[in-house]
Protein backbone atom coordinates (compact mmCIF):
# COMPACT_ATOMS: atom_id res chain seq x y z
CA UNK A 1 0.00 0.00 0.00
CA UNK A 2 1.08 3.32 -0.97
CA UNK A 3 0.10 6.21 1.02
CA UNK A 4 -0.12 10.11 0.14
CA UNK A 5 -1.43 13.02 2.11
CA UNK A 6 -2.54 16.19 0.66
CA UNK A 7 -3.23 19.60 2.28
CA UNK A 8 -6.43 19.89 1.93
CA UNK A 9 -9.84 18.29 0.56
CA UNK A 10 -9.76 20.39 -3.07
CA UNK A 11 -5.76 18.69 -4.13
CA UNK A 12 -7.19 15.26 -3.07
CA UNK A 13 -9.30 15.44 -5.44
CA UNK A 14 -7.72 16.97 -7.85
CA UNK A 15 -5.04 14.51 -7.77
CA UNK A 16 -7.00 11.43 -7.24
CA UNK A 17 -8.50 12.24 -10.69
CA UNK A 18 -5.29 12.87 -12.76
CA UNK A 19 -4.16 8.99 -11.13
CA UNK A 20 -7.76 8.25 -12.78
CA UNK A 21 -7.36 10.25 -15.97
CA UNK A 22 -3.84 8.46 -16.76
CA UNK A 23 -4.72 5.04 -15.91
CA UNK A 24 -8.11 6.18 -18.93
CA UNK A 25 -5.42 7.54 -21.36
CA UNK A 26 -2.69 4.23 -20.80
CA UNK A 27 -6.26 2.22 -21.38
CA UNK A 28 -9.45 4.01 -22.89
CA UNK A 29 -11.58 0.31 -22.59
CA UNK A 30 -10.43 0.64 -18.97
CA UNK A 31 -13.38 -1.12 -16.56
CA UNK A 32 -14.00 1.38 -14.09
CA UNK A 33 -15.91 1.26 -10.52
CA UNK A 34 -16.58 4.11 -8.59
CA UNK A 35 -18.35 4.57 -4.97
CA UNK A 36 -21.30 6.65 -4.52
CA UNK A 37 -20.42 8.75 -1.61
CA UNK A 38 -19.47 12.28 -0.69
CA UNK A 39 -15.60 11.77 -0.38
CA UNK A 40 -15.79 11.24 -4.15
CA UNK A 41 -17.96 14.47 -4.86
CA UNK A 42 -14.46 16.26 -5.64
CA UNK A 43 -12.81 13.86 -7.77
CA UNK A 44 -16.45 13.08 -10.06
CA UNK A 45 -16.14 16.86 -10.64
CA UNK A 46 -12.34 17.30 -11.97
CA UNK A 47 -13.32 14.29 -13.91
CA UNK A 48 -15.77 15.92 -15.52
CA UNK A 49 -13.82 18.92 -16.31
CA UNK A 50 -11.15 17.08 -17.54
CA UNK A 51 -13.58 15.11 -19.55
CA UNK A 52 -14.78 18.84 -21.13
CA UNK A 53 -11.49 20.18 -22.41
CA UNK A 54 -11.44 16.42 -23.90
CA UNK A 55 -8.11 15.69 -21.77
CA UNK A 56 -9.50 12.13 -21.23
CA UNK A 57 -12.35 10.04 -22.96
CA UNK A 58 -15.09 7.84 -21.26
CA UNK A 59 -16.60 6.73 -24.51
CA UNK A 60 -14.95 3.39 -24.57
CA UNK A 61 -14.56 2.96 -20.63
CA UNK A 62 -17.11 0.25 -19.12
CA UNK A 63 -18.46 0.79 -15.97
CA UNK A 64 -19.22 -1.28 -12.91
CA UNK A 65 -21.20 -0.92 -10.00
CA UNK A 66 -19.65 -1.16 -6.43
CA UNK A 67 -22.86 -1.54 -4.25
CA UNK A 68 -26.73 -0.45 -3.92
CA UNK A 69 -29.49 -0.11 -1.13
CA UNK A 70 -31.59 -3.36 -1.68
CA UNK A 71 -35.56 -2.74 -1.25
CA UNK A 72 -35.69 1.05 -0.98
CA UNK A 73 -38.93 0.69 -3.26
CA UNK A 74 -40.54 4.61 -3.47
CA UNK A 75 -36.82 5.63 -2.30
CA UNK A 76 -35.49 3.91 -5.01
CA UNK A 77 -35.09 7.11 -7.44
CA UNK A 78 -32.37 8.59 -4.58
CA UNK A 79 -30.56 5.29 -4.56
CA UNK A 80 -26.37 4.66 -5.24
CA UNK A 81 -26.71 4.97 -8.94
CA UNK A 82 -29.07 7.67 -9.08
CA UNK A 83 -26.20 9.41 -6.92
CA UNK A 84 -23.58 8.03 -9.76
CA UNK A 85 -26.15 9.27 -12.28
CA UNK A 86 -26.29 12.39 -11.30
CA UNK A 87 -23.13 13.39 -10.01
CA UNK A 88 -20.54 12.01 -12.88
CA UNK A 89 -22.12 9.67 -15.37
CA UNK A 90 -24.71 12.51 -16.59
CA UNK A 91 -21.98 14.70 -17.51
CA UNK A 92 -19.41 12.64 -19.29
CA UNK A 93 -19.32 10.84 -22.92
CA UNK A 94 -20.42 7.81 -21.20
CA UNK A 95 -22.09 5.19 -23.11
CA UNK A 96 -25.15 3.91 -21.05
CA UNK A 97 -24.38 0.60 -22.64
CA UNK A 98 -21.23 -0.06 -20.95
CA UNK A 99 -22.59 0.66 -17.42
CA UNK A 100 -23.45 -2.35 -15.27
CA UNK A 101 -25.00 -1.79 -12.02
CA UNK A 102 -26.88 -3.51 -9.43
CA UNK A 103 -30.87 -3.29 -9.60
CA UNK A 104 -31.43 -3.15 -5.24
CA UNK A 105 -35.24 -3.34 -6.29
CA UNK A 106 -34.91 -6.88 -8.17
CA UNK A 107 -36.62 -10.04 -6.59
CA UNK A 108 -33.83 -11.97 -8.00
CA UNK A 109 -30.62 -10.22 -6.31
CA UNK A 110 -28.69 -13.88 -7.32
CA UNK A 111 -29.12 -12.90 -10.47
CA UNK A 112 -28.02 -9.31 -10.13
CA UNK A 113 -24.56 -10.76 -8.05
CA UNK A 114 -24.08 -13.17 -11.12
CA UNK A 115 -24.79 -10.35 -13.99
CA UNK A 116 -21.92 -8.12 -12.03
CA UNK A 117 -19.47 -11.13 -11.53
CA UNK A 118 -20.23 -11.88 -15.15
CA UNK A 119 -19.55 -8.24 -16.56
CA UNK A 120 -16.36 -8.43 -14.54
CA UNK A 121 -15.45 -12.05 -15.71
CA UNK A 122 -16.15 -10.61 -19.22
CA UNK A 123 -14.24 -7.03 -19.54
CA UNK A 124 -12.13 -7.22 -16.52
CA UNK A 125 -10.52 -7.10 -14.11
CA UNK A 126 -11.75 -4.05 -12.53
CA UNK A 127 -8.71 -1.82 -14.01
CA UNK A 128 -9.32 1.24 -11.22
CA UNK A 129 -11.67 1.02 -8.47
CA UNK A 130 -12.19 4.13 -6.24
CA UNK A 131 -13.21 3.57 -2.80
CA UNK A 132 -14.45 5.27 0.22
CA UNK A 133 -13.80 3.87 3.99
CA UNK A 134 -16.96 3.52 6.60
CA UNK A 135 -17.06 4.33 9.80
CA UNK A 136 -16.58 1.11 10.29
CA UNK A 137 -13.96 0.01 7.72
CA UNK A 138 -16.47 -1.43 5.51
CA UNK A 139 -15.19 -1.06 1.25
CA UNK A 140 -18.62 -0.65 -0.58
CA UNK A 141 -21.25 -2.38 1.72
CA UNK A 142 -18.67 -5.20 2.63
CA UNK A 143 -19.21 -5.36 6.29
CA UNK A 144 -16.89 -5.87 9.21
CA UNK A 145 -16.56 -9.83 9.06
CA UNK A 146 -17.21 -10.12 5.62
CA UNK A 147 -14.82 -12.71 4.66
CA UNK A 148 -12.26 -11.81 2.25
CA UNK A 149 -12.71 -14.76 -0.60
CA UNK A 150 -16.18 -13.68 -1.81
CA UNK A 151 -17.37 -12.08 -5.22
CA UNK A 152 -20.71 -10.04 -5.54
CA UNK A 153 -23.06 -11.24 -2.66
CA UNK A 154 -25.70 -9.43 -0.96
CA UNK A 155 -25.01 -8.18 3.13
CA UNK A 156 -26.88 -7.61 6.26
CA UNK A 157 -26.11 -4.35 6.82
CA UNK A 158 -24.45 -3.19 9.99
CA UNK A 159 -25.96 -0.61 12.31
CA UNK A 160 -23.57 1.82 11.52
CA UNK A 161 -24.21 1.82 8.16
CA UNK A 162 -28.17 2.23 8.79
CA UNK A 163 -27.62 5.18 10.66
CA UNK A 164 -25.03 6.92 8.76
CA UNK A 165 -27.18 5.91 5.43
CA UNK A 166 -29.73 7.99 6.06
CA UNK A 167 -27.50 11.59 5.03
CA UNK A 168 -28.09 10.09 1.50
CA UNK A 169 -31.69 10.64 1.63
CA UNK A 170 -34.33 13.53 1.55
CA UNK A 171 -36.31 11.48 4.29
CA UNK A 172 -35.85 8.74 6.97
CA UNK A 173 -35.95 5.24 4.79
CA UNK A 174 -35.66 1.86 6.22
CA UNK A 175 -31.94 0.11 5.10
CA UNK A 176 -31.64 -3.36 5.82
CA UNK A 177 -29.65 -5.44 3.22
CA UNK A 178 -27.33 -4.18 0.45
CA UNK A 179 -25.65 -5.93 -2.43
CA UNK A 180 -22.25 -5.26 -3.17
CA UNK A 181 -19.47 -6.16 -5.09
CA UNK A 182 -16.60 -8.61 -2.92
CA UNK A 183 -13.75 -8.01 -1.53
CA UNK A 184 -12.13 -10.70 -3.78
CA UNK A 185 -13.03 -8.12 -7.12
CA UNK A 186 -10.89 -5.61 -4.76
CA UNK A 187 -8.17 -7.55 -4.79
CA UNK A 188 -7.96 -8.72 -8.27
CA UNK A 189 -8.35 -5.16 -9.35
CA UNK A 190 -5.64 -3.81 -11.47
CA UNK A 191 -5.11 -0.34 -8.84
CA UNK A 192 -7.09 0.34 -5.97
CA UNK A 193 -7.12 4.18 -4.73
CA UNK A 194 -9.17 4.34 -1.13
CA UNK A 195 -9.86 7.83 0.01
CA UNK A 196 -10.15 9.13 3.83
CA UNK A 197 -11.16 12.31 3.64
CA UNK A 198 -12.14 15.29 6.79
CA UNK A 199 -11.08 14.89 10.92
CA UNK A 200 -14.54 12.59 10.95
CA UNK A 201 -12.34 10.10 9.48
CA UNK A 202 -9.33 10.24 11.29
CA UNK A 203 -9.39 7.26 13.22
CA UNK A 204 -10.15 5.17 10.67
CA UNK A 205 -7.30 6.11 8.48
CA UNK A 206 -5.08 5.42 11.70
CA UNK A 207 -6.66 2.34 12.60
CA UNK A 208 -5.73 1.45 8.62
CA UNK A 209 -2.69 2.30 8.72
CA UNK A 210 -1.68 0.76 12.32
CA UNK A 211 -3.76 -2.05 12.31
CA UNK A 212 -2.92 -6.01 11.18
CA UNK A 213 -5.42 -6.94 7.62
CA UNK A 214 -8.37 -8.08 9.40
CA UNK A 215 -11.77 -9.10 8.23
CA UNK A 216 -13.36 -7.29 11.09
CA UNK A 217 -11.94 -4.01 9.68
CA UNK A 218 -12.36 -4.62 5.77
CA UNK A 219 -10.43 -1.30 5.01
CA UNK A 220 -7.32 -3.06 6.11
CA UNK A 221 -7.74 -5.83 2.87
CA UNK A 222 -6.13 -2.60 0.66
CA UNK A 223 -2.65 -3.44 2.06
CA UNK A 224 -2.57 -6.85 0.47
CA UNK A 225 -3.10 -5.61 -2.83
CA UNK A 226 -0.16 -4.55 -4.83
CA UNK A 227 -1.48 -1.54 -6.68
CA UNK A 228 -3.00 0.34 -3.98
CA UNK A 229 -3.00 3.48 -2.91
CA UNK A 230 -4.05 5.41 0.99
CA UNK A 231 -4.89 8.64 -0.34
CA UNK A 232 -5.68 11.27 2.70
CA UNK A 233 -5.91 15.00 3.50
CA UNK A 234 -4.82 16.76 6.05
CA UNK A 235 -7.63 16.74 8.59
CA UNK A 236 -7.54 12.78 7.92
CA UNK A 237 -4.22 12.04 9.00
CA UNK A 238 -4.18 14.17 11.89
CA UNK A 239 -3.65 11.12 14.11
CA UNK A 240 -0.71 9.80 12.02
Amino acid sequence: MKQKTFKDYGELSVETAEQIADIISGKPDALLCFPAGETSLGTFRHLIDLNKRRKISFEHCRIIGLDEWVGLGEMKSENCYSFLRSNLFDHINLMEKNICFFNGESSDLAEECRKSDEFVKEYGPVDMMLLGAGMNGHLGLNEPGTPFNLWSHVTDLAETTKLIGQKYFSRKVELYKGITLGIRHILEAGTVILQISGSGKAEVAERLINSKTDPDFPASVIKEHPDSWLLLDMEAARLL
